[in-house]
């Protein structure tokens, strides 16, 4: 394109207004580049908020490196972009949000994707709507079957996702998969609580929200295991052994110590061991969140004390069990424990992950055992840590070895303090793009053209979040013009 063309269709793009060029206004040089929006057209767009499209302006002014300004105004906007469908059900909003590439609505991915837009719900009505249309949505969801991770459009759908129709466990109508991901309960009530806390608004959380978080509570109670297997099972016919479960369906086994057993992992990879550490720090916080919400909203004393005395169960157990000594790191959290003193000493990229655990507020950076903890899963003694020339950072069994998850990346910049840190995270984030304009679900450690899945909507809206988040703490590093 010529620079003719180039400023042609930057006027044509402010006169439709295409934010994706519109941010560049107050980037110097960006004339001179070949960063065109990759944005689809305006009326193209699934759904456009106005505060979103204005923070992307007044933060992609701020940023000098245009190649980083550009995958911010292609990232942010992400899933709202091309990933929601935003409609009514019974009179009320009702929002499903896909992943991107596949065609599904997983509970924690699209509580993932939107939550960085929660700081603009209180400006923007219709993007409140929107979200309070995902809490309806993931209600009907878990009341539908509180152990599936994946969720079909139509929750009438009797065809799930195409690897999914001959496992071996109890299907449901409207269930795309049906792994059961301890984390899975935990993501909508993480996005219902912020929803409340932002906008003040308590209609979405009505006689059907209190039976879905009573069924929460159910579910991770029978999961703890207590006197009997439960009532989930599990198995695939596959050639990848992380896609099904050992032990007739039910996982390799447990002492039940109080902890939340859990079949796959946030990665949809079977655990080793069923008892996830970042998982179980995971549902202690939700639990909390339920019980101050059944207090504050629903004025049910009964069951805001079950999910608190339920939160307090793990989290003691958690201390008793949640940690062992590794032989370079010293005492850190494992990744699984199994309550019969096994442990295993990893971290995965997708989150709950041991590193974002501060992310998800299940404790403080300054953490001392956080912080031994990081130490280990952000060096050569975590086997899922990998280093190149490219970039260093985690990746995990899903995609296999020497492949990094951006995702990781970006957790890494937002769990820390130290802006040299943060800056070389910005800087493997712009390489991994690839020159695609958007973050990957994993790029290869030496060759970031090595990538896997083109349009991963949670990893787009992340890098966003990250942005947004610098330009409040630390905006001088994206005044640096080669970043």
């Amino acid at each position: 394109m010529s620079m003719k063309s180039s400023r042609r269709e930057l006027l044509r793009q402010f006169a439709v207004g295409t934010v994706g060029a519109a941010l560049w206004s107050g980037v110097a040089g960006f004339a001179d580049t070949s960063y065109s929006s990759k944005r689809p057209p305006a009326g193209a767009r699934r759904f456009r908020s106005r505060a979103v499209d204005a923070a992307i302006a007044s933060v992609g002014a701020k940023i000098a490196d245009p190649e980083l300004a550009w995958i911010f105004s292609n990232c942010l906007p992400n899933t709202l972009d091309t990933t929601v469908t935003y409609g009514s059900f019974a009179g009320e909003p009702d929002t499903v949000v896909i992943t991107g590439d596949i065609a599904a609505m997983w509970l924690r991915d699209s509580s993932a994707q939107v939550w960085p837009y929660m700081q603009f719900v209180g400006a923007d009505p219709e993007l409140a709507k929107l979200v309070q249309g995902v809490i309806r949505r993931q209600v009907r969801c878990i009341l539908a079957d509180p152990y599936a991770n994946a969720f079909m459009p139509d929750l009438s759908s009797k065809t799930p996702l195409p690897w999914s129709k001959t496992d071996d466990t109890e299907m449901k109508p409207g269930v795309g998969e049906r792994k059961w991901e301890v984390d899975s309960l935990c993501y909508p009530v993480r996005l219902a609580h912020r929803y409340w806390n932002e906008t003040g608004d308590t209609s979405p959380f009505d006689a059907n929200w209190r039976e879905a978080m009573r069924l929460v509570v159910a579910t991770l109670q029978a999961q703890q295991r207590k006197s009997s297997r439960g009532p989930y099972h599990f198995q695939r016919t596959s050639p990848i052994p992380t896609d099904t479960l050992g032990g007739d369906g039910y996982g390799n086994p447990a002492k039940p110590v109080g902890l939340i057993y859990s079949g796959f992992r946030p990665s949809d990879d079977a655990c080793i061991y069923p008892l996830n550490v970042p998982g179980n720090f995971f549902v202690v916080q939700a639990l909390l969140w339920i019980a101050e919400m059944f207090t504050e909203i629903a004025h049910d004393n009964a069951a805001a004390r079950e999910a608190s005395g339920l939160a307090t169960e793990v989290k003691t157990a958690l201390g008793r069990y949640a940690t062992a000594r590794h032989p370079e790191a010293g005492e850190i959290w494992a990744y699984e424990v199994d309550g019969f003193g096994n442990a295993l000493f990893m971290d995965d990229a997708n989150v709950p992950s041991l590193l974002g655990l501060p992310y998800l507020g299940c404790c403080a950076v300054t953490d001392p055992l956080y912080q031994a903890t990081r130490r280990f899963v952000l060096s050569s003694a975590n086997p899922y840590f990998f280093r190149g020339s490219v970039a260093e950072g985690i990746g995990g069994p899903h995609v296999g070895l020497n492949m990094i998850w951006p995702m990781s990346i970006i957790i890494r910049a937002l769990t820390t303090e130290d802006e040299e840190e943060q800056l070389r995270c910005l800087r493997w984030l712009k390489k991994s793009n690839a020159g695609k304009g958007f973050m990957h679900e994993s790029f290869n450690k030496d060759d970031p053209a090595k990538f896997t899945r083109d349009w991963f909507a949670w990893a787009n809206t992340l890098f966003g979040e990250l942005i947004l988040s610098v330009s409040k703490k630390s905006p001088q590093l994206l005044a640096i013009r080669n970043i």
